[in-house]
């Protein structure tokens, strides 16, 4: 895999087990891929995501807590998130008819909103990482993979050597 093909979308799932669900079967899968692309700067997710995770948690954090997840999310994981996270700036811009073609794909608001911004901030990315994988299927234009299965590819390339073109 090639620089570009690296780099990955984070889904707010993933955020969620890590921060709330430390007895989920899948939690110990789920923190060796956040510490793989936290060690390898290789993640990205929308300010959709990180305003979700922020709507999720705050039925249980206080105020300053649910402010520390807001101003240090990025340096916790590692992962840029754009746009940028700023509590002046205006909510990501873009046109009613953009959500419009997602829910023709048969998809909830919160994930149309999130692929919208994708597609508006995120172009480059080609590769989606959740543990909701079936919600993105034939939505997502790029690859679509669990934590599990992002982590099992990575386990194969690093056994093959690299091609010589």
């Amino acid at each position: 895999m090639g620089p570009q093909e690296d780099l990955i979308l984070i889904d707010t799932n993933v955020f969620v087990i890590d921060l709330r669900y430390k007895q989920d079967v899948n939690y110990r899968m789920n923190l060796a891929f956040l510490d793989t692309v936290a060690k390898r700067g290789t993640g990205f997710t929308t300010l959709i995501n990180l305003l979700e995770l922020c709507g999720i948690l705050s039925l249980n954090l206080n105020e300053k807590q649910l402010l520390d997840l807001w101003r240090y999310f990025q340096e916790r994981y590692k992962v840029t998130v754009l746009p940028p996270p700023d509590m002046t700036s205006d909510f990501p811009g873009f046109r009613i008819v953009d959500l419009f073609e997602q829910f023709q794909k048969k998809i909830s608001l919160g994930d149309a909103l999130m692929l919208t911004v994708t597609q508006k901030n995120l172009s480059f990315i080609s590769t989606l990482v959740t543990w909701d994988k079936d919600h993105f299927k034939s939505k997502f234009q790029g690859i679509v993979m669990t934590p599990r299965e992002y982590m099992a590819a990575k386990s194969r390339s690093h056994l093959k050597k690299p091609l010589d073109i």
